[in-house]
């Protein structure tokens, strides 16, 4: 077997083959996408994180999860087990050495249906319910990550041969040390399971007011153990959840159409525009306004350069 820096080398190689310019590319097999940085980034960038495995290749990146830093390289891989606001940046890049970075999606369901023949993992000593996790590259998980990049260049094989790649790479993780993480999320009725329920339905309803009994009430859980369990996977309550959906929706809003601060505010649940500012400003580092100057100074910046 080739060791962790040749595949490693090869993997850096195929995405900035299939990646020729900073982005995100997506690419022709489903759920997998490349990505490329030529500098460190200048501005955080706030999203919600998707349920998927990172694997960088080269540089590294700084995800902010509540109040938790998660630090990663070549040497080690993050996996989202849910959909999580967070924060992120590129910490080390440069042109001829750009950040690289391979993401798989994952599919619940696929990850479901492969729990039940991968088996129950171990219990950790320490356990933690957290649904963002990092762990360490091994050449075993990296050679299934090649497997799949590598059918780039045969297109052709693709929907033959790439499910069996994915679910490798899935069986990969659910062995791993981690592997009761994603474990916990994919098992029927688990509390994870519940949470991740609940985090789907503040998604589609973030405009709304949350009534915590209500949403209790519909995964058969008490308030209190809801919040103890939400905050025990996503590092915050759920009225911090929301607040943070809100918040980047506006800020999406505010960017990409003709709306003021205050009608952002309220097509995003907000009723007092005051209080919208102040909690924009708490989260992105500056009134609507002038964020919103700053932000396209910097995108005016990236397309030129």
């Amino acid at each position: 077997m080739a060791t962790t820096p040749q595949l490693l080398a090869e993997l850096a190689a195929s995405i900035e083959r299939f990646a020729p310019r900073d982005g995100v590319h997506p690419t022709a097999i489903e759920r997998l996408s490349l990505i490329r940085a030529s500098r460190p980034g200048e501005e955080p960038l706030h999203a919600v994180h998707q349920p998927a495995v990172c694997v960088i290749a080269q540089g590294s990146k700084r995800v902010m999860l509540g109040e938790e830093v998660y630090l990663y390289d070549a040497s080690r891989y993050l996996v989202a087990s849910v959909d999580l606001p967070i924060t992120a940046q590129v910490v080390q890049a440069t042109p001829r050495a750009p950040y690289l970075c391979f993401r798989l999606d994952i599919d619940p369901a696929e990850l479901a249906d492969l729990v039940l023949q991968a088996g129950r993992p171990a219990s950790p000593q320490r356990s933690s319910s957290r649904g963002m996790f990092l762990g360490q590259i091994s050449p075993v998980l990296l050679e299934a990550v090649l497997r799949l990049v590598r059918l780039l260049q045969t297109p052709e094989d693709i929907p033959a041969l790439a499910p069996l790649a994915v679910r490798e790479i899935l069986y990969r993780l659910l062995k791993s040390e981690h592997g009761w993480h994603l474990h916990q999320i994919a098992t029927t009725d688990s509390q994870a399971q519940r949470v991740s329920r609940v985090i789907s339905w503040l998604k589609e309803h973030f405009a709304e007011p949350l009534r915590i009994e209500d949403v209790a009430r519909q995964v058969h859980m008490s308030t209190s153990s809801l919040h103890h369990h939400f905050k025990a996977v996503t590092a915050m309550s759920p009225l911090q959840y929301q607040k943070r959906l809100r918040l980047q929706e506006a800020r999406r809003l505010l960017l990409s159409e003709d709306v003021d601060a205050a009608t952002a505010g309220f097509r995003v649940g907000y009723e007092s525009p005051s209080q919208f500012s102040r909690e924009y400003s708490r989260m992105f580092g500056a009134p609507p306004a002038r964020d919103l100057r700053r932000l396209r100074e910097h995108l005016g910046v990236s397309l030129a350069s």
